[in-house]
């Protein structure tokens, strides 16, 4: 598949993740632990007979890793909703494309090309628009956004992990391991923190198996998929366009309005993730 159209398919995926999350309607931990573990049963057939879990135990240990970032970064960010609004929430965890791009100058020393600092400027002014300035302005320092900060570093994490991993990894080993390490966490974070995972309704059960095979296992395939194939700088910054895509279904399956500026703000958006993908070949020296 073209590495672009398996990134477009993987965020469209993943874009149905707050529709899933508002129809079940259940605490969000609970939640994003039945996401990411009905998506590992699912996969488990497969790898089995095609005896993908077999790998080199130092790559089992990094796509474990990889999985238990990917939990933090869940994790603590639905940790974060109960304490400041959705809104600046969502805002401050989509920085991640920013910490990519620090990450990947100072870590990994390449260089990103100035299409993508553009373009990453144009789509944050995009969203400070989509959800309103008025978030920004009247922010105070808190716990809430100190954890949705953190959960963009683990976002970011995430994507740079996966990126090392899958060059010497197939997509099916590494989501096998990963989800598998990423369900224990959230399995053992449920148990502490008292957040239930029996007792569901079967309405629920299904808004969870939509979760798991839509958002995780079809959404996370494809874009770990363009991960391997694509700089991880643009990867991060067009996931951001999920956030766009997530207020149009929104609009569709629960009647909720749009109005101009959140329009407007996604027009911007994903004007400067385009911007992105101009001149590939200085996305990342």
């Amino acid at each position: 598949m073209n590495p672009r159209l398996s990134l477009g398919i993987g965020i469209l995926c993943i874009s149905f993740s707050p529709i899933f999350v508002k129809l079940a309607g259940v605490a969000p931990i609970s939640g994003a632990f039945y996401r990411v573990f009905i998506a590992w049963i699912c996969l488990l057939p497969y790898c089995i007979i095609k005896k993908h879990i077999r790998i080199d135990r130092r790559h089992m240990w990094v796509a474990l890793l990889a999985g238990f970032t990917f939990a933090m970064d869940i994790a603590v960010w639905n940790i974060s909703l109960l304490k400041i609004s959705a809104t600046v929430s969502t805002l401050i965890a989509n920085l991640a494309p920013l910490w990519v791009g620090l990450f990947t100058f100072f870590f990994l020393k390449k260089k990103v090309g100035r299409s993508f600092w553009i373009g990453t400027l144009i789509a944050i002014a995009g969203m400070i628009l989509l959800v309103g300035a008025g978030h920004i302005l009247h922010l105070e320092l808190n716990a809430g956004i100190l954890l949705a900060v953190l959960a963009s570093i683990f976002y970011a994490a995430y994507i740079l992990i996966t990126k090392k991993s899958r060059s010497k990894l197939d997509v099916f080993p590494f989501m096998f391991y990963s989800m598998l390490g990423a369900s224990v966490f959230l399995l053992i974070t449920c148990l502490c923190t008292g957040n239930p995972v029996v007792g569901f309704s079967s309405k629920v059960w299904l808004c969870f198996i939509g979760m798991g095979v839509v958002c995780q296992l079809l959404g996370w395939l494809t874009i770990n998929y363009s991960i391997h194939h694509m700089e991880p700088t643009r990867v991060s910054i067009s996931l951001l366009s999920q956030t766009v895509f997530a207020g149009l279904l929104a609009a569709l399956l629960l009647s909720e309005r749009l109005v101009l500026n959140e329009i407007i703000g996604s027009v911007i958006m994903l004007a400067g993730i385009a911007i992105t993908f101009l001149n590939p070949r200085q996305s990342i020296k």
